[in-house]
Formats: structure tokens, sequence, C-alpha cells
């Protein structure tokens, strides 16, 4: 459902510092504004592209959360990642101009579109901007390293570890609790993000609550021992894995 009645103000926007406005001086983040027109509203279960979809847009994530999902040609499915609140969804249609996965809320959401081709105008003025765009492009080859390695070359426990670590440091970049968050995604997501069966997951999830590393309510989490789970995940806490 498109809200074209809302204005979009990055200057006013909770998650400004962590998304293109970011370094930006008020004079450039004025102009980026005038690019970002629209706010689109996406309902939980809704696509907000799908795959073969031409690319068009880039989308900041003002609210909620969202998977990517890359169909293969039999048909099987693969969550390719879990996007937040101030990150950008779309990147990887960039040199193919057409989207090779479909993004869906999680839960109900919200994004501002950026038209590309006006932001690629833009970024060309602005070299702050620029920058940022090439960050950020540079930050979602990472994020398909780190996942490669983490599906190559990990346990299932490793593999959990790590994915919760993950979603604990995120969190804490935008302002909100790292020990204390809910997991929008359900546990079938998890175990086809992370290349497992949900019931391998189920019970990852039920000992590492009798370890007393973390407490699960529902989809609330709750990370009680910091250290040993990032010990487990093989990583220092606060390293973004994405």
């Amino acid at each position: 459902m498109m809200d074209s009645s809302v204005a979009v103000s990055c200057s006013n926007c909770s998650v400004r510092r962590l998304c293109l406005p970011a370094g930006l001086s008020q004079a450039d983040i004025d102009r980026l504004e005038q690019v970002t027109r629209r706010k689109k509203i996406v309902k939980a279960g809704e696509s907000l592209y799908r795959s073969g979809d031409p690319f068009a847009n880039l989308y900041a994530i003002r609210s909620g959360s969202f998977k990517t999902v890359v169909i293969a040609a039999d048909g099987d499915t693969q969550v390719t990642h879990f996007a937040l609140p101030g990150e950008l969804l779309g990147l990887d249609a960039y040199s193919s101009r057409v989207h090779p996965s479909y993004a869906e809320a999680l839960e109900d959401s919200s994004v501002c579109l950026l038209p590309f081709t006006q932001l690629e105008l833009l970024a060309n003025q602005v070299t702050a901007l620029q920058k940022q765009i090439y960050s950020i492009f540079s930050e979602e080859l990472r994020q398909e390293n780190d996942i490669l390695m983490l599906l190559g070359k990990r346990s299932a426990d490793t593999r959990l570890a790590a994915l919760l670590i993950n979603i604990s440091s995120r969190y804490a970049r935008r302002g909100y609790s790292h020990s204390e968050f809910v997991l929008s995604m359900p546990r079938t997501d998890i175990a086809n993000y992370l290349g497992l069966t949900a019931e391998t997951v189920s019970r990852l999830f039920s000992r590492f609550q009798k370890e007393k590393m973390i407490k699960v309510s529902g989809r609330a989490v709750e990370i009680l021992d910091m250290i040993s789970l990032s010990e487990l995940a093989g990583t220092h806490y606060g390293y973004d894995e994405d």
C-alpha cells in the first residue's frame, strides 16, 4: 500500500545515521530528500518487489524488517538475508538491472523509495553521498562472502550462534538493546537461511537455553551469556558478521 501523503524527512528519521544520510551535511540531506519523495507501507507477508522485476529503486527500511529470497530453477527457495531498519534493499539488482530475489516483509514495515537513476545523478554531484553508496555496496559484498563462510565451514550450533550475535550487534548499532530483542523471522526461515532443518534449529534454541546462554519466549530472545555465545560463534561481540 502506497502512502504518498506521508512526508519523508531524512533529517527527522530515527535511522538516518545508519542509512544514506550518514555523514552528509544538512544541505546535502535536503537535496537527498528531494529525491526521496515517497514512503511505502508493506504489510507482513507482502512482497516489496518480486524476482524478475526491473530494477528502478533502492529501498531504505524505516521500520520493520524483511527477508530476501532467491528462487532456484527447480523451484527451491533460499533465504539470503534478513534486513533491519536503516538498511537498503535492492542492491543485488544493480548489475543486471533485474531483481534476482524477492523481498518479503516479516512484519508490518515501511520503506523510503529511492529512484536509482536520480540517486546516481545526485551522487555524481555530492561526493559524500557517492562515497556512502560505494561503502554500502562494499558492505553488501562482504555480507555475501560472510554468508558463504557461515554455510560452508561451520557446525550447526556455530551457525545459529553467529546469527544471534550478528542480529544482536546490528540492533545495538540502532540504539536498541543488544541483549533483548524479537526475532521477526519464523524458525523455518532461520533454518532455511542457515542451511539447517527447522527441527535442528528448535533443538539448538532449546540447548542454548538449557546451557543458560539465552532465554527464549516465543520469538523473544534474551542473551544471558554474551561471552559464551560469542565464543561459540567464533567471533567477538560487536564484530558484525552480517
